[in-house]
């Protein structure tokens, strides 16, 4: 994979803000994950060189280096670049309500032309029917709901599959399932474990998939809030893993015998690939920056040792970062050239240009609340989902909802 062209964007952010009744709430919980942070400081403009050069820092040793065969993409260099990015598209329109009434939604596929939503609380997943009303395929098994466990993210391959990531009794793990039926008639069949041990715990558990342009399955996994899980190789924690779809490891996987695929990372939970196979993913950081990061095979993205752009060896710095209280980004979508950013603390979605990846424009801000999931459907709208039913939030009389907007 190769990074996308002009990695070295000055950023030029819009802060719009949320309205000052409900962003005033939202900063004064401090609880978990992207709300257990430091108290927020004013920070300077932006004006900082963007570079996937892999520069080092003074304090961390060394990780071995990945093993690569003659077949394996390179490693990441400083002069990578990628064919010219398609156009950028924009919302465009008035956004309407596709579905009303969920709870606490977490991600969406799609069978076809057909939805799947992932209940995060009590692990059911819904079909969303012509008329916009839901109905229950089947219950994930033994789900547990703690904080910000539970039933995540979803993924359907070419088959008609489903693959989903949620918290077990033993941990974080990842099942697919037979899909029986029509659509309107739709069953979960039989399920298999493909990975189970992953860490979990009520906040930082990842939990967003994805099946990439090579057809093998991504899963984003949280460091379980053990921050060192995510420098040690043998930990599935703090990873992006690459596998099967049967679960098994890739032969051309950058570390022998091992599933991950990147690591140092903290709360991963958006992942996305451009048409030329660019991979994008976007993380919660702590205290001082949430990043948005092309992905690397082998890479590492510095937590806990780096949070942002630190230009320190060893590390790969994000291509845009932001303050946790204006972004807090769970799923991304690509559309063309454009990375649309879901934001909970920041409510806001956000459109970062592929081609200028330090660049973004802020769209609805405030005007939905929080938003968890964003999804490219197959009629070439752009779908993204609420979450002020998760306990943070300051729910709406229909909420949660998934809406829908043109671009162009």
């Amino acid at each position: 994979m190769t990074a996308p062209a002009a990695i070295g964007a000055r950023t030029r952010l819009r802060h719009l803000g949320a309205p000052l009744r409900r962003r005033d709430a939202i900063l004064k919980r401090r609880t978990t994950d992207e709300e257990n942070r430091m108290t927020l400081r004013t920070l300077p403009p932006l004006a900082l060189a963007l570079g996937l050069a892999l520069t080092a820092c003074g304090t961390a040793e060394p990780e071995p280096q990945p093993t690569r065969s003659p077949t394996t993409a390179p490693a990441p260099s400083p002069s990578a670049t990628a064919p010219a990015a398609p156009a950028a598209v924009l919302p465009t329109g008035e956004p309407r309500v596709v579905a009303s009434g969920l709870d606490t939604p977490w991600s969406v596929a799609f069978l076809g032309e057909t939805a799947l939503i992932s209940e995060r609380d009590d692990g059911d997943v819904l079909e969303l029917l012509p008329d916009g009303s839901t109905r229950l395929i089947g219950t994930v098994d033994d789900v547990v709901h703690n904080g910000e466990s539970g039933l995540l993210g979803l993924a359907v391959d070419e088959q008609g599959r489903l693959y989903a990531y949620s918290t077990g009794p033993d941990g974080n793990r990842i099942e697919r399932y037979a899909l029986a039926g029509e659509p309107g008639t739709l069953a979960l069949g039989a399920g298999e474990t493909l990975l189970d041990g992953i860490p979990a715990a009520s906040n930082h558990d990842g939990g967003r998939l994805g099946i990439g342009p090579d057809g093998m399955l991504y899963a984003a996994t949280g460091d379980a809030g053990n921050p060192d899980d995510a420098q040690d190789l043998d930990s599935l924690g703090g990873k992006i893993l690459r596998m099967t779809l049967d679960g098994a490891v890739p032969a051309d996987n950058p570390f022998p015998d091992s599933l991950v695929y990147s690591y140092g990372h903290r709360n991963p939970q958006g992942l996305a690939w451009t048409a030329d196979g660019a991979m994008f993913a976007a993380e919660f950081g702590q205290n001082t920056w949430d990043e948005l990061n092309v992905v690397e095979p082998g890479g590492n993205y510095g937590w806990p040792e780096v949070e942002g752009i630190a230009g320190a060896s060893g590390f790969i710095d994000p291509v845009q970062q932001w303050n946790p209280g204006e972004a807090s980004p769970s799923g991304i979508a690509i559309v063309e050239g454009t990375v649309f950013v879901a934001n909970l603390r920041g409510e806001v979605l956000r459109a970062v240009p592929v081609a200028d990846p330090g660049s973004a424009t802020e769209h609805y801000p405030g005007e939905y609340g929080r938003i968890r999931a964003v999804t490219a459907a197959p009629d070439g709208t752009l779908w993204f989902t609420t979450s002020n039913t998760d306990g943070r939030g300051e729910p709406a009389g229909d909420d949660d909802r998934i809406i829908a907007v043109t671009l162009g």
